[in-house]
């Protein structure tokens, strides 16, 4: 896509949270998880690309001791529609006997999180916690998937912002929009 095309997308799409709320959704998470985890010496783990900028938001409001690793898998690959599962990195960092929190930007069908939430059981973490930025409302989720802290909840449409992207753009968008359907295929 040219830059041209994707300011269109921009131009079209609909606002569904401003910059102000996300930032208060991801102060009130910061609390959420500090109260949960605060004494627990947690790893956190990224979900690469889409949970980068959820996690250095919330990474800053966490004033307690804790560790950090990434991960990366995906189902997008830039795509508007999900496809098979590629795991990119694993973490470098040993999960076993871990409280891990993952941290990605948006739980919508729950594929990609219920893999990585199995990847990390069986590496022998003692607890799996998860946090997203944005939780979609529809009824597709994978059976048993849910977010453990849900920032933002969202309608049932391609969004963007805050790390989540619109063909491998956008992702640095200050808010949460949802796409035109006519530049969804």
């Amino acid at each position: 896509m040219t830059p041209d095309e994707i300011l269109a997308v921009s131009r079209r799409a609909d606002c569904l949270h401003t910059e102000a709320e996300v930032e208060a959704a991801i102060d009130a998470l910061a609390g959420q998880v500090t109260a949960a985890l605060r004494d627990r010496n947690p790893l956190l783990l990224c979900l690469m690309n889409g949970g980068l900028v959820f996690s250095g938001k919330l990474l800053t409001r966490l004033a307690f001791p804790l560790q950090i690793d990434y991960l990366h898998a995906t189902r997008y690959q830039d795509n508007t529609q999900g496809s098979e599962l590629e795991w990119h990195r694993l973490p470098a960092l040993s999960l076993h006997e871990r409280e891990v929190l993952i941290l990605d930007d948006i739980l919508d069908e729950g594929a990609t999180l219920a893999a990585v939430v199995a990847h990390c059981r069986a590496q022998g973490a003692a607890r799996v916690l998860t946090a997203v930025l944005v939780d979609k409302r529809h009824e597709r989720k994978v059976p048993g998937i849910h977010a453990d802290f849900v920032g933002l909840r969202a309608v049932d449409r391609y969004l963007y912002g805050y790390g989540m992207d619109y063909r491998g753009y956008l992702r640095n968008a200050a808010g949460i929009y949802a796409v035109d359907p006519v530049d969804c295929d």
